[in-house]
This record gives C-alpha cells, sequence and structure tokens, in this order.
C-alpha cells in the first residue's frame, strides 16, 4: 500500500469512526399513538423523524449516504461535498460534512424555505440556487466537477445506500417498538415519494421479513412518481412537449387530474419532475396522489387535533392514512397503520403556516379541512 493510499484509509477509518460515533449518541425517534374514535377499531402511529439532530427523516439517508461514499472511496480528506436537494437532505449532509470538516454545497431551488437555507449555513454549508427543480442535477454535477468534489447525488443511490434487511434502518426500527402494541403488524405503512429510497427500503424489508402489511406511497401534484406507478411508464408519464399526462388515481385514491409537466412540486421535500432511480414501483402495493391543498389541510389538522406541529409532506401522509382508515373502517378490519413525520412545522413558519403565502400561491385549505371534520364525525370518507 502505497503513502498516499495508507493516509486516505487513515483519513477514511477515522471518519467512518466519528459517524458510528454520532450514530451510538443517538437515540431512536418516538413513535406516537395518535387518538382516534375506539369504535373505528383501527390504530394509527405517527414515528416522529423531527427529532433527529438535523431534525427530519433525511438525516437517517445523510448518514447512509456519507458511509457509501466513505466505504467507496469516494469522499476523501478535503473533498467537497455537493448535493442536489429541495432543503432537508441538504441540512443534514451539512451536520455530517460538518462533523468531518469536509465543505458543503447544497444546490436547491429558490422556493426553498428561508428556515432550511438558514440551517444548512448553520451547519456550515453555503447554498447555490436555482430556478426550476429540473436543474438541480445538473448544477450539482458541475459544481461537483469544478471543485474536483464528490456529487452525493441522493436521487440515484437513496434506495441501495441504505441497508433493507436491518442493520438500524427506519423499518426495523418501526417493527421493534410496535412489538408490544395490539396489532404489531400494521396493516399499512404509508409513506411520501421524494428520493424514493424511503419507500424502496420500507418495501424490501416488507418482503424480506414477509410481514403482511401493505406499502402505501403518496405523492402530491406535478410529481413523475404517481403517474409512472400508474401506468408503468419509467419516464414518469410526463409528455416531453409540455402536455397533461392522463388524470386517474388508483383504487381509493384522489387527484387533481394528472400532472402538468415541467411545474414543480408546491410540497416542499417530496415530488419530482421526473422518476427518480432510487424509486423502486414494484415493493409499493398502492399509491394516493394527494392535492397540494389537502396536505396543508392534514398538516394542521394534526396540529389540532393532536398537538403535533409537522411539515407539510407529513401532511400528505396524513391525507393518505385518512383514506385508508376509512377502507378499513368500511371493511371492518381492526389493525395499526403508521405514518411518517417528517420534520417539524417551525420550517415552515414563512410559507405553508403563513396565509399570505398559502393566498399567492393558490393553496386553500379550507375545503380539505371540512372533509377532515366530516370524516371525523362519520368515520367515513367522501366519493
Amino acid at each position: 500500500m502505497n503513502t498516499a493510499h495508507y493516509q486516505d484509509r487513515v483519513w477514511a477509518d477515522e471518519a467512518v469512526r466519528r459517524i458510528n460515533a454520532e450514530n451510538n449518541r443517538s437515540a431512536d425517534t418516538h413513535l406516537y399513538a395518535v387518538p382516534l374514535p375506539e369504535h373505528w377499531g383501527v390504530q394509527l402511529y405517527l414515528k416522529d423523524e423531527s427529532t433527529h439532530r438535523t431534525g427530519s427523516l433525511k438525516h437517517r439517508l445523510a448518514r447512509s449516504l456519507f458511509l457509501f461514499g466513505l466505504v467507496n472511496g469516494w469522499i476523501r480528506e478535503g473533498t467537497t461535498i455537493v448535493e442536489a436537494s429541495s432543503g432537508s437532505t441538504a441540512v443534514s449532509e451539512a451536520y455530517f460534512a460538518q462533523l468531518l470538516g469536509l465543505p458543503f454545497i447544497a444546490v436547491m431551488t429558490r422556493t426553498t424555505s428561508p428556515e432550511k437555507i438558514a440551517l444548512i449555513e448553520q451547519f456550515g454549508g453555503s447554498c447555490h440556487l436555482v430556478d426550476h427543480a429540473s436543474e438541480v442535477y445538473e448544477a450539482a454535477a458541475e459544481l461537483a466537477a469544478r471543485t474536483g468534489g464528490h456529487y452525493m447525488d441522493q436521487f440515484t443511490y437513496a434506495e441501495r445506500a441504505t441497508d433493507w434487511r436491518g442493520n438500524n434502518n427506519i423499518a426495523e426500527s418501526i417493527f421493534d417498538q410496535l412489538a408490544q402494541e395490539e396489532h404489531p403488524i400494521p396493516h399499512w405503512v404509508v409513506v411520501g415519494a421524494g428520493t424514493g429510497g424511503t419507500s424502496a427500503t420500507i418495501g424490501r424489508y416488507l418482503r424480506y421479513h414477509r410481514h403482511a402489511t401493505g406499502l402505501a406511497v403518496v405523492d402530491p401534484e406535478n410529481s413523475a412518481f404517481y403517474p409512472g406507478w400508474r401506468d408503468n411508464r419509467p419516464d414518469g408519464g410526463i409528455p416531453a412537449n409540455g402536455g397533461t399526462a392522463p388524470g386517474g388515481t388508483a383504487p381509493g385514491g384522489t387527484a387533481p387530474g394528472g400532472t402538468a409537466a415541467g411545474l414543480p412540486s408546491r410540497i416542499e421535500g417530496i415530488g419530482r419532475p421526473r422518476m427518480e432511480p432510487s424509486f423502486v414501483p414494484a415493493v409499493i402495493d398502492h399509491m394516493i396522489q394527494v392535492p397540494d391543498a389537502a396536505s396543508v389541510a392534514a398538516m394542521r389538522h394534526l396540529r389540532e387535533h393532536a398537538g403535533l406541529h409537522a411539515g407539510p409532506s407529513t401532511g400528505t401522509n396524513l391525507w393518505g392514512v385518512w383514506q385508508l382508515i376509512a377502507g378499513m373502517i368500511a371493511e371492518e378490519w381492526r389493525g395499526s397503520i403508521v405514518t411518517l413525520m417528517c420534520d417539524a412545522g417551525d420550517r415552515y413558519a414563512g410559507n405553508y403556516y403563513n396565509p399570505e403565502w398559502l393566498d399567492a400561491h393558490g393553496l386553500d385549505p379550507e375545503p380539505h379541512e371540512a372533509t377532515l371534520r366530516e370524516f371525523f364525525k362519520t368515520g367515513v370518507w367522501p366519493a
């Protein structure tokens, strides 16, 4: 082993030790039981990923991506880390880059919340802003090439950087925490699609351990994941000519009626303009397309109903959850459902919790809040 190679190995060994030590100091995230009418016969559990050090579900992904880059020899001492991110992944990666003494640049759209940008900078990172979500990939790759750095590329590597068999992944954590509950094997696990990595990890884990649990994935408006899954189209079903993809939903879902090409998702952290490489459609049992205003309504309803202050992607999860629970009630199925609280609402004070911002972006949650109020009175989801 030559001297330079030896020095690289010594630095990488220490970097892996630091990341594993950080993980060893971290407790697991809470799994809350959300109160529901007892006669429904359904238990809902919400795994609060906002309690990670960097405040979101993406803390797990960032840790895995750094370890993946280190063991593959892609990340060395002094390497500039570059990521294309809608916000939360960049916050978490900035934290781990700082832990290892590495420079970090996040490429994101100008619509990213100021609160997330401030967190990235707080952890020593810098932000490179672009106008459209579709520009982040090329801009990140160019920045990495120009700086001699490493483009983390969460959208490609999220599904392979995490061990889906277990090894302290989120699926294993959920099932360990459910072990003493009335229904320890949930009827559904419900997650959103951002990179596709979380759904890929959970879907594979369910199959590997032969759990009789369905995986439902929710997707916001203007995202390629839902139409791509529905129509079995790897291009996401988004026409290249800028038209509108076919509408419709999977059974039990609701949709705004199609996916417009080229429009960015208005729900920060989930929804993509293309089918990302980390999205694995075959492990998904059901998808539901969620109107953006409904995500905001469900986010606000959670705070009123359970006192939990969450971000908009958690609202997307819950809009799908309530529909699935309504289906279980109608079929008289008793059991449990698990979903994720992806991050906390304080990151979105200036936008999703701001009535003026909602008005400016054409988001009116009130009709959807009325739907939720009626659902909690009757246990029936409107046709």
